[in-house]
């Protein structure tokens, strides 16, 4: 998701400390952000107004020769583990992460790369369960994350056992059984391409679903993604086609195709529009198609940003009929 600023305060856990005390540098860092949030007229708002606040502990250092990271980030006041990550650069041989849902490789980097002024255009609409509206990616928490360049492409693969959650020291999420998933992104930029201004990268992945079992079914779902963006002058516009095959027979397929466009007026002013057809291929009904679109604005003034956005959607979820739609505005502060 494209968020104003990952806050991260970041603080090195006194068990790497102590192979380099000398060499740790510390940080710290944090943000807030105000919203005004208004459903569609169907549903209840009640009070419109929210804060959410971030706060990150970032420490690095070397262990026994290698750069070795640790980010540890709190949301919302809350007093346990929001999300985590443990880094260790290993220079030419690649970074390796164990993520705690920070999100910090995989093909959910690029599950929507179309350019937007502030959210993506599905962002702040009704969730319906167990539909994805063409979003790759099975998670981003107790994963193991693996990240090199070879001649100007950035490869980016994850890989985990299990249920996609975080879990603390000696301890088993209990869900998702012994599956295994898998998921990479591989991306470049116009140099490779040969077109100046252009960025553009593909993923795959077989996530594990917990459907070992029963007639159809396979134990993996397929996630594929494609993107292209270009940059000319003010402006950027965009493309992603993405495709979902779940392997449990009862679910639905979906195949997503978006496009963007952002402009930056001015240093301080820009606005997007873009739009996302999904086609929900469901068992043993019609196909139905499902069409997204938004409009956002942002105005930065240094540390601080203003956006305003409104997005709404037709067939929400592939339920013919039920639309949904979303205004936001928020003011962002990076501290």
């Amino acid at each position: 998701m494209n968020k104003f600023t990952k806050v991260g305060i970041s603080a090195l856990a006194g068990s790497l400390a102590a192979f380099s005390a000398q060499a740790v540098e510390m940080s710290v860092a944090g943000s807030a952000k105000l919203t005004y949030f208004n459903n569609d007229t169907s549903e209840v708002t009640g009070n419109p107004y929210g804060m959410n606040t971030s706060l990150s502990f970032t420490g690095s250092g070397e262990v026994n020769g290698y750069a070795t990271s640790l980010l540890v980030t709190n949301n919302d006041a809350n007093t346990g583990l929001s999300s985590a990550s443990l880094s260790v650069d290993l220079d030419d041989m690649g970074k390796v992460t164990f993520d705690q849902g920070v999100g910090a490789g995989g093909i959910s980097t690029i599950d929507d790369k179309t350019p937007t002024a502030a959210e993506e255009v599905w962002d702040g609409l009704d969730a319906t369960t167990g539909v994805g509206n063409g979003l790759v990616g099975g998670g981003n928490s107790g994963v193991f994350v693996y990240a090199n360049s070879y001649a100007g492409f950035d490869l980016s693969a994850q890989f985990s056992k299990g249920a996609r959650v975080a879990n603390s020291d000696d301890a088993t999420s209990g869900v998702g059984g012994s599956g295994t998933s898998w998921d990479f992104a591989l991306t470049t930029d116009g140099a490779m391409l040969g077109v100046d201004g252009m960025t553009a990268g593909l993923g795959y992945g077989e996530i594990a679903n917990g459907a070992q079992s029963g007639a159809g079914n396979t134990d993996s779902d397929q996630h594929m993604v494609v993107f292209a963006n270009y940059a000319f002058g003010m402006a950027t516009v965009g493309v992603s086609a993405a495709q979902i095959d779940h392997g449990a027979a009862a679910k639905e397929n979906e195949t997503a195709l978006a496009f963007g466009i952002a402009v930056n007026i001015n240093d301080n002013l820009s606005v997007s529009y873009g739009e996302r057809e999904i086609e929900h291929t469901q068992a043993g009904s019609a196909h139905v198609d499902e069409e997204i679109s938004g409009i956002a604005l942002a105005y930065t003034m240094g540390a601080a940003k203003i956006t305003a956005q409104q997005n709404e959607t037709t067939n929400n979820g592939g339920s013919v009929g039920t639309n949904d739609e979303s205004t936001q505005i928020a003011l962002s502060l990076s501290f």
